[in-house]
């Protein structure tokens, strides 16, 4: 087995060129930092459970952790990625966030295909994602649920020791 170490979204595109073509800021923090190519990546927080089975399945919960905040028009439009959780369960890989820095509710947000994983270069994996009815309503109802977002890709460590 081997563990999931980050998780690195970059929500979508052509969001992202919206929120700065218009203006305004987008701030990764708390644990979040943005990539060179525009996206986020989040640390596994030390409880996170997620990780690659020898078969190269996914299992489990992973709790990531970091804050993106999208802010345009004046404040006007308002987005928070607080907190991702990819959670592989009998729904398949759903990934939720919390919507505010206070944490106080989370909102499913992305569907990922497992059936469609491909190796990263680096070692890692892609997971292409859709957006879900409340991820829809999160975006300000600009994407319509089932539309492709930015695929995510997760950052896998080494073996873990062999307890035998």
């Amino acid at each position: 087995m081997r563990t999931v170490t980050a998780l690195t979204w970059g929500v979508k595109q052509s969001f992202r060129a919206y929120v700065e073509g218009a203006g305004g800021t987008i701030e990764a923090g708390a644990g979040a930092a943005r990539t060179d190519d525009g996206g986020f990546t989040f640390a596994a927080a030390p409880d996170s459970g997620l990780t690659l089975d020898a078969g190269g399945q996914l299992t489990g919960r992973g709790v990531f952790l970091g804050e993106v905040q999208f802010t345009a028009h004046g404040g006007m439009l308002k987005v928070s990625l607080v907190d991702p959780i990819l959670e592989i369960g009998e729904a398949g890989a759903i990934l939720t966030l919390a919507d505010h820095p206070t944490r106080t509710w989370r909102l499913e947000a992305a569907r990922l295909d497992l059936t469609a994983i491909t190796p990263d270069p680096s070692g890692g994996l892609i997971l292409p994602a859709a957006l879900m009815m409340f991820g829809s309503q999160w975006l300000g109802d600009h994407y319509p649920a089932g539309a492709a977002l930015d695929p995510v890709r997760l950052t896998v460590g080494g073996s873990d020791p062999d307890p035998g």
